[in-house]
């Protein structure tokens, strides 16, 4: 088995690595927003990463008690989006005979109503910025359905939850193909990680923002985000954009426009990317990690 402190490390670095790059409106080591810092997020990092990547735990029992330690680190709800993705990552990655994807789909088709009861519980200890109550499987009730049923019935309007039900296919059709693009163009890894963050942006409104201020002003931010997407890849020397992404990032923070959602995609897409590196070294002779 991969063992948790190789896990728990490639989940630090990748939250650390996200907050490197200067992700406009969201938290990042340029710039502090939304009452929130980079340590904030670094020391919620640090103390979900043991839970998280408990071994041998359901992803259920993983995001409670990642949410859980998390609230006690820092008292704020930095990072319930990036657990509820990870915490499927790092269970498939101990499925060492399967590549990380089809580890994962097993995973997720194993979920039960004990996973979904503890997501549910750990969203409402999270309280994330608009929650509100629904008429099917609301969180607020004991669980009538698997997690990966529950968050079915999510997908149309959560983007996290759209993973659980699709395989995490942006993940790994998008971010993934974007994040392996971006490393070969440049050598600077921070802007790697800003092209996927861009490049889901760009592609769909941010559910965060949609909840907060409605689908009219999420996609005005996922247009906005188009331009610098395009700007982005056609730059040689993309430091040279950092100016007008850090003026945009002051503009979306001012109407307190956080693309919350976008930001999550992006760790799950950073500490993917790091377990496939893993998964492969450990892989039978032959297969390729996908």
């Amino acid at each position: 088995m991969i063992s948790r402190r190789i896990v728990a490390e490639a989940f630090i670095a990748a939250c650390r690595d996200e907050l490197e790059a200067p992700k406009p409106g969201n938290v990042h080591v340029y710039a502090s927003g939304h009452g929130m810092t980079a340590a904030q997020f670094l020391n919620s990092a640090a103390a979900a990463a043991d839970p998280l990547c408990a071994p041998a735990t359901r992803v259920g029992a993983r995001i409670r008690g990642a949410v859980e330690a998390t609230l006690r680190a820092v008292g704020a709800n930095t990072n319930l989006g990036i657990v509820l993705l990870c915490a499927p990552l790092a269970a498939a990655a101990e499925l060492e005979a399967l590549k990380l994807r089809d580890a994962l789909v097993r995973v997720l088709d194993d979920l039960d109503l004990r996973d979904a009861d503890d997501a549910f519980a750990a969203i409402v200890q999270a309280s994330p910025a608009g929650l509100g109550r629904v008429e099917k499987h609301d969180v607020f009730a004991a669980a009538q359905v698997t997690l990966k049923q529950a968050m079915a019935e999510a997908a149309d309007r959560d983007r996290i939850a759209r993973q659980y039900a699709t395989g995490f296919a942006d993940v790994f059709d998008l971010g993934m193909r974007l994040h392996a693009a971006a490393t070969t163009r440049w050598s600077d890894p921070t802007f790697a990680v800003l092209a996927v963050y861009l490049g889901f942006l760009s592609k769909f409104p941010d559910s965060h923002i949609v909840r907060k201020h409605g689908a009219e002003v999420a996609t005005e931010v996922c247009r906005a985000a188009m331009k610098f997407d395009a700007l982005l890849w056609s730059a040689q020397e993309p430091a040279d954009l950092l100016g007008e992404l850090l003026a945009w990032d002051a503009a979306l923070k001012a109407r307190s426009l956080n693309p919350g959602t976008t930001a999550d995609l992006t760790v799950a897409t950073l500490f993917g990317r790091r377990l496939q590196s893993v998964c492969q070294s450990v892989l039978p002779s032959g297969r390729n990690s996908g």
